[in-house]
């Protein structure tokens, strides 16, 4: 079969860039709107993408949260949004944001089991450590974990969930109502953890879905982010700015992945890209400065404050001046280095830096006609740097139109993207095997041993 794009759709309803709440296209309520979210899950599946994603926040977001500016401080829970979104779709998947740091294995793997029955095995896990002494203060915390002991404990934590996800063969449920024998008990496992960080007996008390279990994703850039990458994801979603380092990351996962014995075709890097369309280029850079101009001060300067890593606080600087070195972070260490590169290659100011930033935090922002985006995609997808992307959209549903109706179209015609959906799961949809339960795996294994 001839290797083809996958997409994900990055679709929080209040928007992606820091000010589209503001734009006259935009619900200013869509953060917090059903009908709205419902509205850009049939898009997206019109557009025939693999998955709509959402990240989350476990706190109130970014500075101008507090001078009342942000839209991002109030948001429905992934998981609860998507159970609702996938009775109204047949094909999308869904891909949620759960943390390692603040959730437990059990009432993860139990949530994610539950929507992929839910949607049919549509569903996918994306694992997080989470950041901020903010979001450690509604845990019982007064600082966040450090860097990489939140690691630690999301290898732990992953490693629990897929046991769980185990529980159950997938013939184990029987449901003769003649017998009266409803499950057969020799296909159901405890899962009997004992780590560092947990201690989980299990069995799961939800079945597998058609899809086996959740898709994995992970997104941590950092060197302990791509060995947990590499160990545990099925998904990769990444930051850069640049095809080069695009293509280092691409073949650093897939050669470490390969050393731990997976097969790295079966890992899927998926760089963000916000796209601004337009029939013409004038057309597309007039959405961008259109938006661009409707940041507010307050929000550019507390989101750098979060990407900076939390170690910096810009406020009471030149805004028209460069930005200071920031101390080290126990946050988000990759995209600290990131914004760092961002303002230095660019020789940006502060207030033009958070103006680039602001549409997709470091990930690729591309400003073009339907061609000149279709050609970044497959330069990067035909180079090593890409087995598809996740669109980030600046604002909605415009831009997401905008994509759907010209971007799509395009890559379809050069033979790079799919012209129907290859089946119901998830799985299928990304070319991605099904995941053999382990206990029935090595029955299989004795019988044939026989």
């Amino acid at each position: 079969m001839t290797r083809k794009i996958r997409l994900g759709a990055f679709l929080p309803g209040g928007g992606q860039h820091i000010a589209s709440w503001r734009h006259p296209d935009q619900p200013a309520d869509g953060a917090t709107s059903l009908e709205f979210h419902k509205q850009l899950a049939r898009t997206a599946e019109r557009g025939l993408f693999d998955a709509y994603f959402l990240a989350d926040n476990l706190s109130i977001g970014f500075g101008g949260a507090r001078e009342g500016g942000s839209a991002r401080v109030a948001g429905f829970e992934p998981v609860t949004l998507f159970a609702a979104l996938s009775g109204f779709t047949t094909n999308l998947g869904f891909i949620a944001t759960a943390s390692t740091t603040y959730e437990e294995p059990y009432n993860t793997a139990r949530k994610f089991a539950s929507l992929d029955l839910i949607s049919g095995g549509r569903a996918g896990w994306n694992v997080v450590t989470t950041t901020g002494d903010p979001t450690a203060q509604n845990f019982n915390l007064e600082t966040q974990l450090p860097h990489a002991a939140r690691y630690r404990r999301a290898a732990e934590h992953v490693e629990v969930v897929r046991k769980l996800w185990e529980s159950f063969e997938d013939d184990a449920f029987i449901r003769d109502k003649e017998s009266g024998v409803f499950y057969d008990p020799e296909k159901l496992h405890e899962s009997e953890h004992r780590g560092e960080h947990f201690q989980v007996r299990g069995p799961l008390n939800v079945p597998r879905s058609p899809q086996g279990h959740p898709v994995i994703v992970q997104a941590g850039q950092s060197d302990d982010g791509r060995g947990l990458a590499a160990a545990t994801a099925e998904v990769i979603f990444t930051a850069h700015q640049h095809i080069e380092t695009a293509q280092e990351f691409y073949r650093d996962i897939k050669a470490r992945a390969r050393g731990l014995g997976r097969n790295p075709d079966h890992i899927l890097v998926m760089p963000g890209v916000a796209p601004f369309v337009g029939r013409t280029k004038a057309e597309a850079e007039e959405k961008y400065d259109r938006l661009t101009s409707y940041i507010l001060e307050a929000d550019g300067v507390g989101l750098l404050n979060g990407l900076t890593g939390g170690t910096l606080d810009l406020r009471g600087y030149d805004l028209d001046g460069p930005l200071p070195p920031a101390p080290p972070t126990e946050g988000m260490k990759s995209r600290q280095a990131l914004i760092r590169q961002i303002a230095d290659e660019n020789n940006f100011s502060i207030r033009q830096l958070y103006q680039w930033v602001a549409t997709a935090r470091g990930h690729f922002t591309v400003v073009g006609t339907a061609e000149t985006i279709a050609d970044t995609l497959q330069e990067w997808f035909e180079n090593e740097a890409a087995d598809g992307f996740n669109i980030l959209p600046p604002w909605l549903p415009t831009a997401l139109d905008d994509f759907v109706d010209l971007v799509i179209p395009e890559l379809q015609r050069r033979g790079l993207f799919r012209t129907e959906y290859e089946g119901r799961t998830l799985r299928e949809n990304l070319g991605l095997p099904f995941p053999v339960n382990r206990w029935a795996g090595a029955r299989a294994a004795v019988q044939a041993a026989e």
